[in-house]
């Protein structure tokens, strides 16, 4: 009896040791520079090589759409019921040139862009210009900053049939804002048809995001908002920096997504909420599908602190790769401490102003609101329960 409980055991062994090599080899079949695009495989979910850290998680999946780093906030997208979330800690520089986040409860960061009546970029103002309400209430700040501060950057490539030939002129102006950013920045690609593939992960090598860039096998269908959320998700796990921005090409509306519009902003805003910039292609595309995709990313970019670009040719691109590398560039951080007790939990809105000496009216661009964590309540314990 013995002798066929331990060859039963030593069958098992086997079989589990070469389900982990299949395993592993179909997760580093995704980090392969420049797949050819018949073959381009998606991440398996769930699955963990712990001899390769690096390895990004899979962004293609059939959930709300990647699993939140917070347990609570994992159920089905219900907007109804939305879950809840908020960004804290203050940013640090440190001697040797680096920046430390430390975290402090119930601080609400805040990344803004001041711009005049004309449009220009403002960055002389001090911390005591800023007003801050939350939900109507005035607040006070509790820490402000200018400074050039590295930013993790999310790129999402729409992968469509009909971005053939605009996708050399779109890798071009990405890469070139890629270099007029803060040399300390950290970017991820993530290209999207009806699925979405994190072709490259977090790093600052240009080659490396170039070729996942490159990376190309359209489908006729777009499923932008599942992209977006994931993209976030992908943010809030593996960011190293806390100002967080995702850059979005498109050419045409949503429609094969899981999340509509406003679930995918409700996930973005949870997670502590990325500044959202848009551009869309829409020339030469059906006037009410051009319509519907303008709307979209205009509410994806106002609702987040970003801007919307509608070119009206590639030669345009680069430029706005251009301005909004320079808008990350001079963005203030504002943090205050809200006045309406955290456990209260629910959607809180947002809202920034700036008036100096010397300007006309000012204009404010952050994010619109935020979802505020409820912490879970602590057990208490009975006198006899101390007592044993």
């Amino acid at each position: 009896m013995n002798f066929l409980i331990s060859c039963m055991l030593r069958s098992m062994s086997l079989v589990a040791l070469g389900l982990l090599c299949l395993n592993s080899s179909a997760l580093f079949s995704q980090t392969q520079a420049a797949p050819q695009p018949q073959t381009q495989p998606t991440l398996p979910s769930r699955v963990h090589d712990p001899t390769r850290p690096e390895i990004q998680p899979n962004l293609d999946v059939d959930r709300d759409p990647i699993p939140s780093p917070d347990a609570e906030d994992n159920g089905p997208v219900n907007p109804a019921a939305p879950s809840t979330g908020g960004q804290t800690g203050v940013l640090q520089k440190q001697k040797n040139g680096s920046y430390t986040l430390h975290t402090e409860v119930d601080e609400v960061l805040l990344s803004c862009t001041v711009i005049d009546a004309k449009g220009h970029s403002v960055t002389d103002l001090g911390g005591n210009d800023f007003h801050v309400w939350e939900d109507g209430v005035p607040q006070p700040t509790t820490s402000f900053q200018h400074q050039d501060l590295p930013v993790s950057i999310g790129i999402l490539i729409d992968n469509s049939g009909s971005m053939r030939d605009k996708r050399d002129a779109v890798k071009t102006a990405a890469l070139n804002l890629l270099r007029q950013s803060n040399a300390k920045d950290a970017a991820f690609v993530v290209n999207f048809s009806e699925k979405a593939f994190l072709d490259q992960g977090f790093t600052s090598d240009l080659q490396a995001l170039d070729r996942g860039m490159s990376h190309f096998d359209s489908t006729g269908t777009t499923a932008l908002y599942d992209a977006v959320a994931a993209s976030a998700d992908e943010l809030s796990k593996h960011a190293k920096q806390p100002k967080q921005v995702l850059l979005i090409i498109t050419d045409g509306a949503d429609n094969a997504s899981r999340l509509s519009l406003e679930q995918a902003i409700r996930r973005v805003e949870n997670l502590g909420g990325p500044m959202v910039y848009t551009i869309g292609l829409l020339y030469g595309v059906d006037k009410d599908e051009s319509q519907r995709t303008r709307n979209a990313l205009q509410m994806l970019s106002e609702e987040t602190g970003g801007i919307a670009y509608f070119p009206s040719s590639l030669e345009e691109v680069d430029k706005i790769a251009t301005d909004v590398a320079r808008d990350i560039r001079n963005q203030y951080t504002i943090g205050y401490h809200s006045t309406k007790p955290a456990n209260l939990g629910g959607y809180r809105t947002v809202r920034v102003e700036a008036r100096a000496a010397g300007h006309g009216k000012l204009i404010v661009r952050t994010r619109r609101g935020y979802y505020a964590r409820v912490k879970p309540a602590q057990p208490t314990q009975t006198a006899q329960e101390t007592k044993q």
